[in-house]
């Protein structure tokens, strides 16, 4: 049984967790069972780990009004599990699945594509640490790998990046690389060359 498959979610146990983050407990703010995934993602690729309490905060956007304290012991559980697995889904250098379509287009009743909010849950992650993600000599090449994701985030507004919004065939081409480049950066950080 390899560490992936040890603690990931059950079906079920996305479903309890996605419909508490929907719940009236939460705060308005609060991220989607997609935003957790993209947050978490960029959260266990960072060069260092930041804090349970941090995280939390930025999942939940202030403390959810927990029913009791067996129901936060069970969501805080299901939430350090889904975090943990795609932790160890990168160390095994498995390629990450995203809980949504690899495309910008909005489904009928949202006004931003699952995809834009998976990226720009995982930009809040990178900002969190942005002296960790760009410092030193490094800056220019993590932009690099990391401009699919800012260009599917909607979050710049800078001509290069308009540009390749822009044009469809190209943007969607930078949208399917997203998994692929997840695990670049993640070596690029966690198995420097030497």
């Amino acid at each position: 049984m390899t560490l992936t498959t040890a603690n990931a979610l059950t079906d079920a146990e996305l479903d309890q967790l996605d419909d508490f983050l929907y719940s009236d407990q939460v705060s308005e703010d609060c991220l989607d069972l997609v935003g957790v995934h993209g947050l978490f993602c960029a959260l266990n690729i960072s060069p260092s780990p930041i804090a349970e309490e941090t995280w939390m905060e930025l999942v939940f956007d202030g403390t959810p009004n927990w029913t009791s304290e067996e129901q936060q012991k069970e969501i805080m559980g299901l939430l350090k599990r889904f975090h943990q697995s795609i932790g160890a889904n990168l160390y095994s250098d498995g390629e990450i699945e995203l809980p949504c379509e690899l495309s910008l287009d909005a489904e009928d009743d949202e006004d931003i594509s699952p995809l834009a909010w998976w990226s720009q849950a995982f930009m809040e992650g990178v900002f969190n640490q942005e002296e960790l993600w760009f410092g030193s000599k490094s800056e220019e090449e993590v932009a690099e790998m990391l401009l699919p994701v800012m260009v599917a985030s909607d979050l710049f507004d800078e001509d290069d990046i308009n540009k390749i919004r822009d044009d469809e065939k190209l943007c969607a081409e930078m949208c399917s690389q997203i998994p692929e480049l997840l695990v670049d950066l993640y070596l690029f950080f966690h198995a420097p060359e030497k």
